[in-house]
């Protein structure tokens, strides 16, 4: 199998619109995923007219259709705040015992930070604050800790002449101060499709391997950025510990709705993957062209033994 073949689209993409939604907005996009209640739940970040976002309930019984979004259950940007002045953006959610713990982008006054919320419902919503300042976002915890400590991957941009942006790995004992900041995954250079500027994309995933990564990079060209998705993975107990990264890109924007059907041409962007009762099927959500909700699926036992045949 070679990398094309490792994702599929779904027959009805994009499964979700701004117009399903039951209240005006202009796009709906990049949206977290996780099984609550015996349903697939998406909280999907939703672009109002104003330029704002805030984020959205939408539920289903089998994860792809019949879709429920709920307008009472929205996460709301506290406007009046720094932080979140400018919307909020990008959630990804970690499953901790009963918490929903969810890592999200906070749009401040000097740009973009990360921010931590938790909930048990969807209704009410918990803020833990600010826990890395900008310019920092593509932020996931893991759902475990280690010798007591929590992990929290995210993607600070350095200050530099090239804008390098690589993915870190930070430490903290009760989910508030963070430290032992260090370089997980670093950009690669020249003409890679990774080159220069990752970020990463659904939360970690536990496999018999190790712990897997879904990641992107930008590549930009003479006609814009185009963004697409590989794989790495780090070692099951010491997270810190890179045990494969992908040689190639494994998907990129192809069909219309990802490539100029959109706001932001040539984007496919996952904020969340759920794995199937038979422990193998990801069900991997997208925002396409930062404008509407996409589905794609794929093997996990096929992805990792592709992994370990196209890795450095």
């Amino acid at each position: 199998m070679t990398s094309s073949d490792l994702f599929q689209r779904h027959e009805s993409n994009p499964i979700l619109t701004a117009a399903d939604w039951p209240y005006t907005v202009n796009a709906v996009f990049n949206p977290a995923a996780v099984r609550f209640e015996d349903e697939t739940l998406l909280l999907v970040r939703v672009e109002d007219r104003t330029g704002l976002s805030h984020l959205a309930v939408a539920r289903s019984a089998d994860g792809s259709s019949n879709w429920i979004i709920e307008p009472d259950r929205r996460f709301l940007p506290e406007i009046e705040s720094h932080s979140e002045r400018f919307g909020i953006e990008d959630p990804r959610i970690t499953v901790c015992g009963e918490e929903f713990m969810i890592i999200y982008t906070g749009y401040s006054d000097v740009g973009p930070l990360v921010c931590l919320a938790s909930t048990r419902d969807f209704r009410t919503y918990e803020r833990l604050g600010v826990i890395m300042p900008p310019d920092d976002k593509d932020a996931a915890l893991f759902p475990r800790t280690f010798d007591g400590r929590w992990a929290l991957i995210h993607r600070p941009v350095a200050v530099t002449d090239g804008h390098e942006a690589h993915m870190w790995l930070s430490w903290s004992p009760d989910l508030r101060h963070w430290g032992d900041h260090t370089i997980l995954i670093q950009a690669r250079a020249g003409a890679w499709w990774d080159a220069h500027k990752i970020g990463l994309n659904a939360p970690p995933l536990l496999t018999s391997h190790g712990w897997l990564l879904l990641y992107h990079g930008v590549r930009v060209t003479a006609s814009g950025s185009i963004y697409r998705l590989g794989l790495a993975l780090l070692d099951a107990e010491q997270p810190g510990k890179l045990l494969a990264r992908s040689t190639e890109w494994i998907f990129g924007p192809q069909a219309s709705y990802e490539r100029g059907d959109g706001d932001v041409s040539d984007v496919v962007f996952p904020c969340g993957w759920v794995l199937g009762d038979d422990g193998d099927t990801l069900h991997i959500y997208y925002g396409a062209a930062d404008t509407s909700v996409c589905l794609a699926t794929a093997s996990l036992s096929t992805m990792l033994d592709w992994l370990s045949r196209h890795s450095v």
